[in-house]
C-alpha cells in the first residue's frame, strides 16, 4: 500500500510508527539514553551492548559513537507499511541523508519495528542503495512498486530473538565485504550474523575472534535486477589496539571480474600467538 493508497486506519500506523522513529533518532541524536532504551527493542538493546563488548567498548556511551547521525524521514517518501503479527515494517524511498546533507540520489530506507509492553518499539533500519540497480530506482520513481512487494520488504510476524549475552572480546575482530549488486550473508563462530547488500562497508564481529581455529561461513546472491560480474571481496581482520600497528588480515575470499562467486562456502581461519602479541603489544 503506497501512500496515497492508506486507507485512514493504515495512514495512522504507518504515522505512528513514523513517530516511533522520530523518539529513537532524537534520543539518539541528543545522547538521552533513558529515552533510547523506552523506545529501542529488546532485540536492538542486546545486541548493542553485544556490539559494544566485542570492542571493548564503554556501555551505554558508546552507543551513541556513529559515524553520522541516524536518517531523518524528513523528505522521504513512504512506499509501504505493514504489519505481521507482533512485527512491522516501513518502506521509504528518497534522498537518504545520513546527516553530511549531500544525498543526491533516491535510495530505500527500510525500517523495522517490534510491539512490546504497550506500543511498538524501534528495531532496525536497513538501507538498501540503488547506485546498481538504476532500473530498480526508475521503476520506483514512476510509481512500479514491485520490488518493494517481496518478501523481504514483508515483517516475519515473529519477534526478533534477543540474542545471547556475549563476554568481553579479547581480539577486536571487524568481517568486509565488497559486493556491488549482490547481497552476502555471513556467519562468523556461528555467534556473529551478518547481511551486506550492494556496499563495500565492515561490521564488528559479534564475541570478537578466538584463539587458535576460527569458523566462517558465508553465502552470495544476485540482488534482483542485478546483471553484472563485478568482482567481490570478503575478509576478515585483526583490529590493532596499538597505535601505528595495522589491522591483520587473517581470512579472504575474492573474485576477479567476471568470476561467478561461489553460492556457499565455509572455512576456518585462525589467530595466531604472534599476530595476538602484534595487535595487543606484547612482547614473545
Amino acid at each position: 500500500m503506497c501512500n496515497a493508497q492508506l486507507s485512514s486506519q493504515q495512514d495512522k500506523f504507518a504515522q505512528s510508527l513514523s513517530q516511533v522513529y522520530g523518539h529513537w533518532r532524537d534520543a539518539v541524536v541528543s545522547r538521552d539514553y533513558r529515552k533510547w532504551h523506552n523506545i529501542t527493542s529488546t532485540h536492538r538493546r542486546l545486541a548493542l551492548q553485544n556490539r559494544v563488548s566485542s570492542e571493548k567498548g564503554s556501555w551505554p556511551a558508546d552507543i551513541f559513537e556513529l559515524p553520522a547521525d541516524p536518517p531523518s524521514l524528513k523528505g522521504l517518501k513512504l512506499l509501504r507499511v505493514h504489519s505481521r503479527g507482533m512485527t512491522a515494517k516501513s518502506v521509504y524511498f528518497g534522498k537518504v541523508d545520513f546527516g553530511a546533507g549531500k544525498a543526491s540520489s533516491e535510495n530505500l530506507l527500510l525500517l523495522s519495528f517490534v510491539h512490546e509492553g504497550r506500543g511498538w518499539k524501534y528495531d532496525t533500519a536497513e538501507f538498501i542503495n540503488l547506485d546498481n540497480l538504476k532500473d530498480i530506482r526508475a521503476q520506483l520513481a514512476s510509481g512500479d512498486l514491485v520490488y518493494v512487494d517481496t518478501e523481504a520488504f514483508m515483517p516475519s510476524g515473529v519477534k526478533p530473538k534477543p540474542p545471547i549475552e556475549v563476554p568481553r572480546a579479547k581480539y577486536i575482530a571487524k568481517v568486509y565485504t565488497y559486493c556491488p549488486g549482490r547481497e552476502v550473508k555471513v556467519r562468523i563462530n556461528n555467534i556473529s550474523a551478518h547481511r551486506f547488500q550492494d556496499n563495500q562497508i565492515s561490521e564488528v564481529v559479534i564475541g570478537g575472534a578466538r584463539d587458535g581455529m576460527n569458523n566462517i561461513s558465508f553465502e552470495i546472491r544476485d540482488l534482483p535486477g542485478y546483471k553484472g560480474r563485478d568482482p567481490i571481496a570478503l575478509r576478515v581482520y585483526l583490529m590493532s589496539q596499538i597505535e601505528g600497528v595495522k589491522p591483520i588480515k587473517v581470512y579472504e575470499y575474492q573474485t576477479q571480474q567476471n568470476e561467478q562467486p561461489k553460492a556457499r562456502d565455509s572455512a576456518v581461519f585462525e589467530v595466531r600467538a604472534e599476530d595476538a602479541a602484534k595487535i595487543l603489544g606484547l612482547r614473545r
